[in-house]
């Protein structure tokens, strides 16, 4: 299996000196994800939690909704022309009475470690149905005050990150804000796949009662992501996108971007932030 660091040497200019050392780059591979031993997609990741990750997509793609749906999940032994296993072919094999998606030559999905969606047919394709209707019985309610520190909670659970500088992270977080998960990963869209993929294993979904923290900006497909999973709030550090906003102002997640410290901004599902009676709208 793939490390998920690599050395490399470098030349490092700092100040005027010049020297050679070694340096820690975070490893980025290819996974082929196959559906009952069918390619189904391809995508750019770190290393690691592989089953998860493919668990996680096809949640997102709403062909999986528990871990009764999976009968296994295996690396593809052969996948080279020699015989040997390069640990970058994983095929789900569906339990029994599970539907099987049709998969086309417009199906097929090829992404890559910056965006999730290059290669979708149309916007449609993306838009599908969830599981999991986010619920409110009872309502989550988090405070700004909560919301402030999870970042800071993410960051010192980075462990890769701290040695390669070049890792996206995803973190579930209870409504109290207690850290319940974090994955690391080269594209974001990984990282939540990880997250989603480990707790459908665990049957855990929907995860209704959770928060969903990336560490990047808040894309349409995370978005979704959060959306299949049942997930109720989604907050990231940087921007979300427009189509983001629609698709949470239409499905009732809670969507929170810019949040640094104390600031945020509330794009959507603001019903679950509790602002206090006093709170400025101006």
């Amino acid at each position: 299996m793939g490390r998920v660091t690599e050395r490399r040497r470098v030349i490092r200019i700092r100040a005027g000196a010049v020297n050679e050392r070694p340096d820690t780059l975070v490893a980025e591979e290819p996974l082929e994800i196959r559906l009952n031993g069918r390619p189904l997609a391809i995508t750019m990741r770190t290393p690691g939690d592989d089953f998860a990750l493919a668990a996680g997509f096809l949640v997102s793609e709403g062909v999986l909704g528990a871990a009764s749906d999976v009968r296994n999940i295996v690396y593809c032994a052969g996948a080279k022309d020699d015989g040997t296993n390069t640990y970058n072919v994983v095929d789900v094999q569906l339990a029994p009475g599970v539907p099987v998606p049709d998969i086309t030559l417009e199906r097929n999905v090829y992404t890559t470690s910056s965006c999730g969606l290059c290669g979708k047919a149309s916007l449609d394709a993306v838009r599908t149905t969830a599981r999991f209707p986010i619920a409110d019985a009872p309502p989550v309610r988090v405070t700004p005050e909560l919301l402030a520190v999870l970042p800071d909670r993410l960051r010192a659970a980075q462990r890769v990150f701290d040695r390669t500088g070049g890792l996206h992270a995803a973190a579930l977080f209870s409504e109290d804000g207690e850290l319940l998960d974090v994955r690391e990963d080269v594209g974001r869209h990984n990282a939540v796949d990880k997250l989603v993929g480990r707790a459908l294993r665990e049957d855990r979904l929907p995860l209704g009662r959770s928060i969903l923290l990336v560490s990047g900006r808040a894309s349409f497909e995370l978005a979704q992501k959060a959306v299949m999973a049942g997930i109720p709030v989604l907050a990231a550090v940087s921007a979300p996108s427009s189509l983001a906003v629609d698709l949470a102002a239409e499905t009732g997640l809670t969507l929170v971007g810019f949040l640094r410290g104390p600031d945020m901004n509330v794009y959507a599902g603001e019903h679950r932030i509790a602002l206090g009676a006093a709170a400025s709208r101006g």
